[in-house]
């Protein structure tokens, strides 16, 4: 246990937060936790003309094993996927067998055990292999995929307690009439909102106002709009790829490490989308959650918006806005993060009703099971009201839980 508590020892000494004395709320809910899809969850549930070409575990080269997705490169490594609690020393990108995972990653019931060591009541669950997908280019494909998922996800995953794993259903946005019709399947399947992909399989971007109809019937159900990490096609198709795949090109510049840094850039572009795109100002009850891009970086980001609305709106013929870009940003945009110290020494800078902490379990970057360790060390400094909004009644107010 001590070579596992390393990374919380490190964080505590760099933000010089003392723990001692600090207390926390004794639930938390976890806005951002995902599931390691099963080797069945696609085959078994997707549509038969589909069944061959289905998502499927393989054995990569390594002798690991890793999710292949007919039509992407490379592939999505289980050593990475699921390896919350390991050092960072012992992590793996491959040579991990499925068998090997934490059983809470695809088995419900397990998932609660999970949750209750860190006094965790809920987690809004996201896919792994569903984060890929989203950047398919067959638009067909990706719907009967996500299809599959969704069903699993209803029947398998969340049934043990619907009332704390609260499913994000997933849509490839073929059309605005047929997102509608899914958006109301979700509601129906009990789902707490809409993890959408980066960039709609449409003619159209989000903006434009051929999507107001969706808008509204996002409103009108309560469900939220999520867009996560590596789902927008400027990730790059190959942000995730199995041991021994070579000659893939990278969307990014540099070695791959900078890639990380890219994943909140197009987080941004969205959020912009859809404030200078005037969607906030149709509809100023949508609710748009930014998820595992953090939310130290968003004082100065909305800074710079109300900065260019002033100077430039003139020259750039854009138009008098309702209301600052800024009071776009902190009303209708969440933000979720899992280690974020810079976020929460900034919280006077936000809206701390619009941040929500994240476990991210079972993945790489996941805080558990050390989270309530390392908060201590961060929150010190925050009012009670303010750990509570964030560690869980942001999320509880969001998704309706215990409602």
């Amino acid at each position: 246990m001590a070579d596992i508590m390393n990374p919380i020892l490190e964080t505590l000494e760099k933000t010089g937060q003392a723990a001692a004395g600090n207390t926390l709320p004794e639930k938390f809910i976890s806005a951002d936790s995902h599931v390691t899809e099963p080797p069945h969850c696609y085959i078994d549930r997707i549509d038969p003309a589909y069944r061959d070409r289905a998502p499927r575990v393989s054995q990569d080269l390594d002798g690991g094993d890793s999710f292949v997705i007919d039509g992407m490169p490379g592939s999505v490594p289980m050593g990475i996927v699921a390896a919350a609690g390991k050092d960072p020393k012992h992590m793996k990108k491959g040579e991990t067998l499925f068998k090997d995972l934490h059983r809470g990653g695809w088995d419900g019931k397990a998932r609660l055990a999970d949750q209750d060591r860190e006094g965790v009541i809920a987690e809004v669950i996201y896919p792994s292999v569903g984060m890929v997908l989203c950047n398919h280019p067959d638009a067909d494909y990706k719907q009967a995929a996500m299809w599959a998922y969704n069903r699993w996800l209803h029947e398998e995953f969340c049934a043990p307690a619907p009332d704390r794993l609260l499913g994000m259903g997933q849509t490839a946005v073929r059309s605005v009439a047929e997102a509608i019709e899914d958006f109301r399947q979700f509601k129906e399947m009990g789902f707490r909102g809409v993890m959408m992909p980066g960039n709609p399989a449409t003619e159209e971007d989000y903006d434009h106002p051929s999507f107001d109809p969706l808008w509204r019937a996002a409103v009108e159900l309560e469900l939220p709009l999520s867009f996560h990490i590596l789902t927008s096609r400027q990730d790059g198709p190959n942000s995730v790829g199995g041991a021994g795949q070579k000659n893939v090109t990278s969307s990014h510049r540099g070695p791959p490490q900078n890639a990380t840094q890219a994943l909140l850039k197009s987080i941004q572009d969205i959020i912009g989308v859809f404030i200078w795109g005037r969607v906030f100002e149709r509809h100023p009850k949508l609710r748009l959650v930014c998820v595992e891009a953090d939310a130290g970086w968003a004082p100065h980001f909305a800074y710079r918006m109300d900065h260019g609305y002033k100077r430039h709106r003139f020259w750039m013929k854009m138009g008098d806005m309702d209301r600052l870009p800024s009071e776009y940003f902190n009303e209708n945009v969440y933000l979720t993060f899992q280690d974020d110290w810079v976020a929460l020494k900034m919280t006077g800078l936000m809206n701390p009703r619009r941040l929500m902490w994240a476990n991210d379990f079972p993945h790489s970057d996941s805080t558990w099971p050390w989270s309530r360790e390392l908060l201590l060390g961060q929150t010190g400094h925050l009012s009670e009201q303010e750990k509570a909004w964030i560690l869980h009644d942001n999320a509880a107010e969001l998704y309706k839980v215990g409602r």
